[in-house]
C-alpha cells in the first residue's frame, strides 16, 4: 500500500465518527459555523486548544497542517482552512517560478485534504516586488489554471486570502476585493474563491456589509479581528460591528465557517475567544 494511501486512511476518521468531547454550550447560531485560526493562540499545544476550543463553542480549527488533522478529528472539530502552500504569503502565485513547487504541494495534498472531508486548502497571491497588478493578476490566474483541475477532480476550493498591504503585510498583491474577484472571473472555477478577511478589508476598503452582499458569491470563507490592532472583537477600542456585519451573512444564506483570527490580549484568551464566538452567533 503506497503512503498516500496509508496517511489518507488515518485522515478518513472524521469529527462526526471521533470521540465524543465536551459539549458546545448551546447559542443563537446562524447557518454558518464557528472556526478559530490556531496561531492566534500560541500559548497551547494542538490538542490544548482543541480540547478547550471546543468547549468554549467552536466547530473547527484553522490554518494547520493537513498531518494535524486527526488531532482535530478525535475531539470532534474540523479544519476550515488547511495550511501549508510553499512559500507562505509572500511567495505566491504571481511569481511564475513558484508554480511547480505549489502544483507538486496540491497533487500530494489535495487528495488527503479530500479523503478527510474538509472543505478548504489556502492559497496567496505573493508579494509585488515592483510587479504590475495586470501581470500580477495573468500569473496568478496561469498558476492557478495550473491547479484548480486538482482542486475540481478533489471537490476541495482552494482559497486566496485578501490581505492588507498597509498594516500588516506590505507590498502584498491580492489586497484589495475588486482584484480578488477579477482573479475569479478570470479563472472561472467554482473551486477557487476568495477569503474574505474582515478585519483587513476594513482597513483597506471599509463598507465591508455591501461589498458581502455583492460580492459574496467568490467568497468560501470569512475571518475576523478587531480594527484597530487585530485583538478582541468586543470593547470599546474597535470600530467594527461584528454583530451587523455576521446579520450580512446570514441574509445571504452563507453556511460555511466564520473563523476567529484575532490576537488575545488578556489573561484568558478562551474567555475571549467564547465571547467572540457568542458575539458572532446572531
Amino acid at each position: 500500500m503506497s503512503a498516500l494511501a496509508v496517511t489518507a486512511g488515518a485522515l478518513t476518521s472524521s469529527p462526526a465518527a471521533a470521540a465524543t468531547s465536551t459539549a458546545k454550550p448551546k447559542m443563537l447560531t446562524g447557518q454558518y459555523k464557528h472556526s478559530a485560526c490556531k496561531w492566534c493562540y500560541k500559548g497551547y499545544t494542538l490538542e490544548e486548544f482543541a480540547v478547550k476550543g471546543k468547549a468554549a463553542g467552536l466547530d473547527s480549527v484553522e490554518l494547520v497542517n493537513v498531518e494535524e488533522l486527526p488531532v482535530l478529528f478525535k475531539h470532534g472539530l474540523e479544519c476550515a482552512m488547511v495550511w501549508g502552500v510553499p512559500g507562505g504569503i509572500t511567495k505566491g502565485l504571481n511569481d511564475p517560478a513558484n508554480h511547480d513547487k505549489i502544483a507538486a504541494f496540491m497533487e500530494e495534498k489535495l487528495p488527503l485534504v479530500a479523503a478527510a472531508g474538509q472543505p478548504n486548502m489556502i492559497v496567496f497571491s505573493g508579494n509585488k516586488n515592483g510587479q504590475p497588478e495586470d501581470e500580477g493578476l495573468e500569473a496568478c490566474a496561469q498558476g492557478l489554471a495550473r491547479i484548480t483541475p486538482i482542486a475540481e477532480k478533489y471537490g476541495v476550493t482552494l482559497c486566496m486570502e485578501l490581505l492588507n498591504s498597509k498594516v500588516n503585510h506590505d507590498d502584498y498583491l491580492c489586497d484589495r476585493t475588486p482584484w480578488g474577484v477579477q482573479l475569479c472571473e478570470k479563472v472561472g472555477s467554482e473551486r477557487f474563491k476568495l477569503l474574505y478577511d474582515i478585519y483587513h478589508m476594513q482597513i483597506m476598503e471599509g463598507d465591508m456589509i455591501r461589498t458581502i452582499r455583492e460580492h459574496h458569491k467568490w467568497i468560501a470563507h470569512y475571518h475576523t479581528g478587531g480594527n484597530p490592532g487585530r485583538n478582541e472583537l468586543d470593547g470599546s477600542l474597535q470600530e467594527i460591528n461584528y454583530p451587523a456585519v455576521m446579520r450580512a451573512l446570514v441574509e445571504i444564506g452563507y453556511t460555511g465557517f466564520v473563523g476567529q483570527e484575532f490576537v488575545p490580549t488578556e489573561a484568558d484568551p478562551i474567555a475571549a475567544l467564547r465571547r467572540a464566538i457568542e458575539l458572532c452567533s446572531v
